[in-house]
């Protein structure tokens, strides 16, 4: 059961990362900073102060250069590997009860940087779509809606685990769908040009 919860938290908290990249390594920094989270050996550094500091600073300036048209689409192109990467290092930080290195690697990464891939992956579609349809304008509701749900997950991840578990899964679930239905009219868009 203790693996479980430890892999629910490394999940939530990579999908929150799908929504944006520091917040939620900035919440796990400050449970571990507090002693209300326990880090396996080799993520001592992420429970010090000047981890917190540099995780908060980088926190806000993401957050505002959200807001900024065009700098948020650039934006996406860079955090969709950066967060497959961070999703992967948050679920590691999390499993504190795996004996084998490579299978807590392995396991981090196809949990968590699974989920903060697709999760990613969503919001740059999403505001792609919102510029094409708003010429940028409306791009500050998805900014919004993200950071929001980045910092909702971190909280939910380290406080009611079971309710964040419920709605990472949900919400896997309906932007995997969404994901589906628009690689498929992509892929009938070009089957059409084509010919």
């Amino acid at each position: 059961m203790e693996i479980i919860l430890a892999l629910g938290l490394g999940v939530t908290l990579s999908a929150a990362s799908g929504f944006r990249l520091f917040v939620p390594p900035l919440a796990l920094s400050l449970a571990a900073l507090y002693g209300d989270l326990e880090l396996p050996s080799g993520f001592d550094w992420l429970a010090t102060y000047p981890t917190a500091i540099a995780l908060g600073i980088a926190t806000v300036v993401e957050i505002f250069a959200y807001y900024i048209p065009v700098v948020d689409n650039f934006l996406d192109t860079i955090e969709i590997p950066t967060a497959v990467t961070i999703g992967t290092l948050l679920s590691a930080a999390t499993l504190t009860d795996v004996d084998s290195l490579l299978v807590w690697w392995v396991v981090a990464a196809i949990a968590g940087g699974g989920t903060a891939g697709i999760i990613v992956a969503f919001t740059a579609i999403t505001r792609l779509t919102f510029t094409g349809m708003t010429g940028g304008i409306g791009n500050f509701l998805v900014a919004t809606t993200e950071a929001l749900s980045s910092g909702v997950l971190s909280i939910l991840a380290l406080t009611i685990l079971p309710l964040a578990m419920a709605l990472v899964l949900g919400l896997l679930i309906l932007v995997i769908v969404k994901l589906t239905k628009f690689i498929a009219a992509w892929k009938r868009k070009q089957e059409k040009s084509e010919t």
